[in-house]
């Protein structure tokens, strides 16, 4: 064999020695893919209601492909001891955003925000029991009575007094009736101002408070008058009222004056007979 031969045979072992090479590393990247990157994050090992304080046992860890999204929370550490202020269900990721501050603790106290108070409003079953009512909804507030210095035959009143009003609970509470008797009473919270605090305390002794669920997506409060029962039972298919006729008073009438009297005097010369008429002589 001659060393030309020798070169070529030599060159073809390299160059089919590097395609097997090549070859070789795609079919392993796509028979074996790398690895993608995971993050430990926390996540509910149950559901957590609003106003829980977080213990160890409430949490758990999870495998997160990628990025961890923004705000959750990656060690127990920063979630044991704070309140929930957003309902959690379980292996959801814990937010930084769905838990009251550090210190604040638990229940619905860890939920108001700051410059907000939470008020209490004793509602009937059909609103409370119905499930009319829960956590996050929006209501508008109408109250019912009779105001002072009302009009009898207009009977008692109704007026919206706070709309687009946030529920912060719903529940059943403890009370005694007249009797000094321990009875249960259906009770919603909502988020107010201190002002609008003011006006539901003094709505709730003196008025009947209804609630009026709401579209969240409708924040529009438009001005509404108050409605009086004797406009609710007014007939407004009922024959109207005739309306008085104007009456035109005339001028009186004057009677004309009588005609003036006319004097007959006959004149007589010889035979022949002539008659004068003279008229009464009329006074200014």
């Amino acid at each position: 064999m001659n060393r030309r031969l020798s070169t070529i045979l030599l060159l073809a072992f390299v160059i089919a020695a590097f395609a097997s090479y090549v070859v070789y590393r795609v079919a392993g990247k796509q028979m074996h893919p790398a690895q993608p990157v995971t993050t430990t994050i926390i996540v509910a090992a149950q559901d957590l209601q609003v106003g829980t304080l977080i213990k160890e046992a409430d949490l758990t860890t999870a495998q997160w492909v990628g990025a961890p999204p923004k705000g959750a929370l990656l060690n127990k550490e920063a979630a044991i001891g704070r309140g929930v202020v957003s309902e959690l269900y379980q292996g959801e990721p814990i937010f930084d955003s769905r838990l009251a501050a550090p210190g604040s603790g638990g229940g619905l106290a860890a939920t108001i925000r700051p410059g907000m108070r939470a008020c209490a409003v004793r509602v009937d079953d059909v609103v409370g029991v119905a499930g009319f009512v829960t956590p996050g909804m929006r209501v508008d507030v109408l109250v019912s009575g009779t105001g002072p210095g009302a009009a009898p035959a207009e009977g008692p009143k109704v007026k919206t007094l706070l709309q687009n009003i946030e529920v912060l609970s719903a529940g059943t509470n403890i009370q005694k009736d007249n009797e000094g008797k321990a009875v249960q009473v259906q009770v919603v919270n909502l988020l107010v101002t201190p002002q609008q605090a003011e006006l539901l305390s003094l709505a709730s002794n003196q008025t009947k408070i209804q609630l009026v669920l709401r579209n969240p997506l409708d924040t529009d409060t438009p001005n509404t008058p108050s409605v009086a029962m004797a406009s609710v039972l007014s007939d407004s298919n009922a024959a109207p009222k005739p309306k008085p006729v104007a009456v035109k008073k005339l001028a009186p009438q004057v009677a004309p004056p009588p005609p003036p009297r006319v004097y007959l005097v006959q004149v007589y010369n010889g035979a022949k007979r002539t008659e004068e008429k003279f008229p009464e002589a009329q006074h200014q």
